[in-house]
């Protein structure tokens, strides 16, 4: 079942609907001007739930492929978005054949179609439980620090500098784990800044979390295993043991972090042996609830781990941004050859489309990630590491930290205010932390947190639903909000916005 009561297939069918009308329109089949059906009426025809259709049309008309004219309906954009890009011979209806039927009978078809001809099974699972949005940036777009502050000047100089005399080595592949002053330059400012045990030897740069976490399931993962994953959590991750096939077991998330199986604990009756080969975590600020993993469970994690040979995965994705209290340490940090493999990122720090994050690896098995590396994926990108290694070693990279903290700190001070102004002091999640990129805004258990988020995204206001982030039925409901690239003055009027959409 969905989270909201729902059989779990009425997830994929939303999209698949939306993918479906985009490809009519774009290979001409519902052509310009065509009146689409009413949602509710085509809801009934197809046999979908009315947010279904709806989810599909915000969608549509968020990237312009539909208009809607006030008292008259839901129209074919004249000019879609591909129009510009692709040459083609837009297909009209028979004589006789109205537009609105045409409608009908080319969303039915592809409705009748949904299931994804030629893709493995893995691969239907993995497209039909897609999660990442289209749109990555504005309001309230989790995830996504201030790409406006970031100090694009110095880093072009030093940039530009070393592309006069490139070194020839560096426009080659990579091999042996990244750029050496690269993983010097990291190591030292993770033993500092996070109390990581490591030195650049174990170090291993990589194209973010994801080609991080895909690289540990390929070398110490078999087919049939299991993984522990927070119930709530990443969804990436899910997406990356999906395809790996590796089945994950749901460990449900409290405000001490996540749960751990206990003798004679009900809550845990469906783990049974062997032990999990994986244990994924973000215990210095839970993704996406917030909560801290506490002293307590990381020593409960470690000796289990220990015990039971399992392999800890800390994803250490937003640490850098605590503003009150002292920083987290890092679970891997805590005792020595702890059997922890620490993962994180510099599309918090510095941006996303940098495509660049980190692995530090035991001792033992560094090496041998370090050349599949090289021979899965090709690494390269040596430039870019020249340039992101001067920047942390000439201490532009932690000066760009501090600056953007309290900005950051800011910003969420003003839009939790709001949220508690406008919807209560329990509004804010209780796990919620002073720390990182995003809030979480609590729902009323009814509510349907994906029509909210869809309503809202057809208004330009980015937020993603809480009950995406659960595998199981019993999902809360809510909103992620990210605040960090949204300017002050913006923050209030956008929230307006979003207070619209949860009344409508």
């Amino acid at each position: 079942m969905g989270p909201d009561g729902v059989a779990s297939l009425e997830r994929p069918l939303n999209r698949a609907l939306y993918a479906c009308v985009r490809g009519a329109i774009q290979d001409g089949s519902l052509a310009p001007s065509t009146r689409m059906p009413p949602q509710r009426d085509l809801a009934a025809e197809l046999g979908l739930s009315r947010n279904t259709v709806m989810f599909a049309y915000e969608q549509l008309l968020a990237e312009g492929y539909l208009t809607a004219r006030t008292g008259s309906g839901t129209f074919v954009a004249d000019t879609a978005p591909e129009r510009f890009l692709h040459a083609g011979v837009a297909a009209t209806p028979h004589a006789g054949t109205s537009h609105a039927t045409t409608a009908h009978a080319t969303i039915a078809h592809a409705h009748a179609a949904a299931p994804m001809q030629g893709l493995s099974p893995r691969g239907q699972r993995l497209i039909a439980n897609a999660s990442a949005s289209p749109t990555q940036w504005g309001a309230f777009m989790p995830g996504v620090p201030d790409l406006v502050r970031f100090p694009h000047r110095r880093y072009a100089q030093i940039a530009a500098r070393l592309w006069r005399q490139p070194h020839p080595e560096w426009l080659s592949y990579s091999h042996g784990g990244g750029l050496p002053a690269l993983r010097e330059a990291v190591a030292a400012h993770l033993r500092v800044a996070r109390s990581v045990r490591c030195d650049a030897s174990q170090v291993l740069i990589t194209e973010g979390i994801h080609q991080a976490i895909d690289l540990v399931v390929r070398m110490l993962g078999t087919p049939g295993e299991t993984a522990w994953v927070e119930e709530p959590g990443y969804w990436g991750i899910r997406g990356v043991l999906e395809v790996s096939d590796i089945g994950m077991v749901p460990m449900p998330v409290d405000a001490e972090g996540m749960t751990l199986p206990a003798s004679g604990d009900a809550r845990f009756g469906y783990w049974r042996r062997p032990a999990p080969r994986f244990i994924f975590v973000t215990p210095s600020h839970q993704y996406p609830l917030g909560a801290v993993l506490t002293l307590k469970r990381r020593r409960e994690l470690l000796e289990f781990a220990r015990r039971e040979g399992s392999w800890i995965v800390e994803d250490d994705y937003d640490s850098e941004f605590r503003f009150s209290g002292q920083p987290i340490p890092s679970l891997q940090g805590l005792e020595p050859d702890a059997p922890v493999i620490y993962i994180g990122t510099f599309s918090k720090t510095l941006y996303p489309g940098l495509r660049m994050g980190y692995m530090v690896l035991p001792p033992a098995i560094a090496p041998a990630f370090q050349t599949a590396h090289a021979e899965l994926y090709r690494a390269g990108h040596l430039m870019t590491q020249a340039t992101v290694a001067e920047f942390m070693q000439a201490g532009d990279y932690a000066a760009h930290i501090r600056r953007m903290r309290p900005l950051y700190a800011r910003r969420r001070a003003i839009l939790a205010g709001l949220i508690e102004r406008y919807l209560g002091p329990g509004a804010l999640h209780a796990h919620t932390s002073n720390a990182g990129l995003h809030l979480v805004m609590r729902l009323p258990d009814n509510a349907d947190d994906v029509a909210v988020a869809a309503r809202a995204g057809a208004r330009g206001i980015m937020v993603r639903p809480l009950s995406r982030y659960y595998m199981g039925p019993s999902a809360e409901r809510g909103l992620l909000l990210g605040y960090a690239c949204v300017p002050e003055e913006a923050i209030a009027p956008a929230f307006q916005t979003l207070l619209e959409c949860l009344l409508a």
